[in-house]
């Protein structure tokens, strides 16, 4: 999929208002697999659901005259949005069955759809709870390679699983904009790879000041308004200026 990277005066990622607020407003459906005994761990999941938002971006589907390239186009064009669902059992093999694409980390499965209107959702999605997306991670994720992308989390913020998963698709999404077409490529190649990690207290305005993608919340769920949630650290973007002259930032839910 080729794309030009946003003008950040232009960017659905903006906390000002815009013409894209007035514009129909979609979401992108995200759904986990939490299944009663064998829950994902917390980070495997983010990291999960970053590289599900990638590949949907990236399918052939949501490009040119694909089957999702309107849907996709439409959900681009006003603010970008992302619900995380939670599914098991009957759940998610309903969910299974509706268009979509499932994306499998190390214990975690998330499915993601084309986006849909925000009081449009499919019947087996919209019955689906936001909430108890509750996960931990059994043990200490350990320390990321320098040349893999990484998406810091702020170390001041509480959030759930849910809301952090899609907080990291927003940061991927961001990342993604900003890469050149080769970039893309190597990129989705290598098959996305990243890491989720929660930055250093002392590390966090070094890296809300460096110039890279920054997702800025819009307050509409569990955390205040205008709340700095993640930087998407990609090496390409610490190689060059950050394109759009200055971070970015995100209304999200």
């Amino acid at each position: 999929m080729s794309q030009d990277a946003t003008p950040v005066s232009e960017s659905p990622f903006r906390s000002e208002p815009s013409a894209r607020d007035t514009a129909p407003q979609f979401v992108l459906p995200l759904v986990v697999r939490i299944e009663r005994g064998d829950p994902p761990a917390r980070t495997d999941a983010l990291e999960t659901a970053a590289r599900a938002v990638l590949t949907i971006l990236s399918d052939e589907r949501s490009d040119g005259e694909g089957a999702w390239a309107r849907a996709m186009r439409d959900w681009q064009d006003a603010r970008i949005r992302k619900v995380v669902r939670r599914a098991r059992g009957a759940e998610w093999r309903r969910a299974e069955a509706l268009p979509g694409i499932t994306v499998t980390g190390t214990s975690a499965e998330v499915r993601v759809f084309p986006p849909v209107p925000l009081d449009g959702w499919p019947k087996d999605l919209a019955r689906l709870q936001v909430s108890g997306t509750d996960l931990d991670d059994p043990e200490p994720p350990v320390d990321t390679d320098p040349a893999v992308p990484v998406l810091w989390m702020n170390p001041d913020l509480g959030m759930s699983a849910g809301k952090a998963m899609a907080q990291a698709g927003h940061a991927a999404q961001l990342a993604w904009w900003e890469l050149s077409d080769a970039e893309r490529t190597a990129w989705r190649e290598a098959g996305f790879p990243l890491a989720v990690r929660t930055a250093d207290p002392a590390r966090w305005s070094e890296l809300t000041g460096a110039g890279l993608p920054l997702v800025r919340d819009a307050g509409f769920t569990e955390i205040a308004a205008g709340s700095c949630t993640v930087v998407a650290d990609h090496p390409a973007l610490r190689r060059a200026p950050y394109r759009s002259g200055g971070p970015a930032a995100t209304r999200s839910e």
